[in-house]
C-alpha cells in the first residue's frame, strides 16, 4: 500500500467519526445506527466489551460513545502521577477514566485526528472539571507528543483503523518513557481475511477489515523495540462483533484483544 492509499484511507476513517461525533452514524460496525438511540445504549454497549457500571456512570454525559472492543483500563494498573497517552481517544470516555486513577498529580493526554472528536472531548473536559486532561489533534502514526513523554499508552479498537500500523507502534515507542507500557484494546486476525472482507470499506470503518493477523503485530511491536508482548483473543468478544455485520462471517477470522507490552527500560545501543 503507498502513501496515496495510506492518505485515502485515513480520509475514509476521518470523514466517517466525523459524522460518528455529530451522532450521524455509529461506530464500529457498518450497521450500527447513530443519534439517541446510540446514545442511550452506549453504556450498555460499553458494559458488554468489560466496563462496569460504575465506570461507564461516572464520565460527562456524551462522553461514552459506545466505540471501543474492550476494556484497556482493565489491564492498564495505573497508578497515581503517571501521565498517559490515549491514541484515538473519541469523545474522552478513556481519557476520563484514567484521570481519575491517576489523581491530579498525573496527566492524561488524548489525541484523535478527528477535529469535531476533539471539540466534544474538550467540552465533555470543561462539562466535568477535568484539569489534568488535554485532547490535541493528530495522527497515531504522527502523535503530536515529545519523546518519552508517557508512562502508559491506552487504546480501544483504533490501530486496527490505521492503514499503517507499523508506524504506529515506532510512535508509540517514542513517546513512552523507558520502562513506559501499552495497554490496549483492539481488534486482531486469528486466520487471513477474505478479500472480500479485505476491500471492503465499510467494513475497515467499521474495526473488522483492518484487523491484522497476531503473528504481524508481534512482529511489529518487536520491530518498534517493544519487550513482554502479550496479545491475548478474547472469545466472548465475538457475540458482539457478530453484530456489527450481521450475516457476513467476520467473526471466523476477527477478535477483540488485549494487547500489552513495555518499552525496555535500558535502550539497545545505550
Amino acid at each position: 500500500m503507498n502513501h496515496v492509499e495510506h492518505d485515502e484511507i485515513r480520509q475514509t476513517v476521518r470523514e466517517r467519526y466525523q459524522r460518528v461525533a455529530r451522532g450521524e452514524v455509529g461506530g464500529c460496525g457498518p450497521s450500527c445506527c447513530g443519534g439517541s438511540a446510540a446514545a442511550d445504549t452506549a453504556a450498555l454497549d460499553s458494559q458488554r466489551m468489560g466496563y462496569s457500571a460504575e465506570e461507564t456512570d461516572g464520565v460527562p454525559a456524551g462522553a461514552n460513545m459506545g466505540l471501543g472492543c474492550g476494556n484497556p483500563q482493565a489491564i492498564a494498573a495505573l497508578k497515581a502521577a503517571e501521565t498517559v497517552l490515549d491514541l484515538g481517544s473519541g469523545g474522552g470516555f478513556d481519557c476520563f477514566l484514567a484521570a481519575r486513577q491517576i489523581g491530579e498529580t498525573g496527566h492524561v493526554i488524548g489525541v484523535d485526528m478527528t477535529p469535531s472528536m476533539v471539540s466534544k472531548a474538550r467540552a465533555n473536559a470543561a462539562k466535568g472539571g477535568y484539569r489534568n486532561v488535554e485532547f490535541r489533534l493528530g495522527e497515531i502514526e504522527n502523535l503530536p507528543v515529545a519523546d518519552s513523554t508517557a508512562d502508559v499508552i491506552l487504546s480501544n479498537c483504533v490501530i486496527n483503523l490505521s492503514p499503517d500500523k507499523p508506524r504506529v507502534f515506532t510512535e508509540a515507542f517514542r513517546a513512552l518513557k523507558p520502562g513506559g507500557r501499552l495497554a490496549i484494546s483492539d481488534v486482531v486476525a486469528s486466520a487471513a481475511l477474505p478479500e472480500e472482507i479485505e476491500r471492503d470499506l465499510a467494513l475497515f470503518t467499521g474495526c473488522m477489515a483492518g484487523a491484522s493477523l497476531i503473528s504481524e503485530l508481534e512482529d511489529m511491536m518487536a520491530s518498534a523495540g517493544f519487550d513482554e508482548i502479550r496479545i491475548a483473543p478474547r472469545e466472548e468478544s465475538k457475540s458482539f462483533i457478530r453484530d456489527w455485520a450481521p450475516g457476513r462471517p467476520v467473526t471466523d477470522y476477527v477478535a477483540s484483544a488485549t494487547i500489552e507490552a513495555v518499552k525496555p527500560k535500558i535502550q539497545a545501543g545505550s
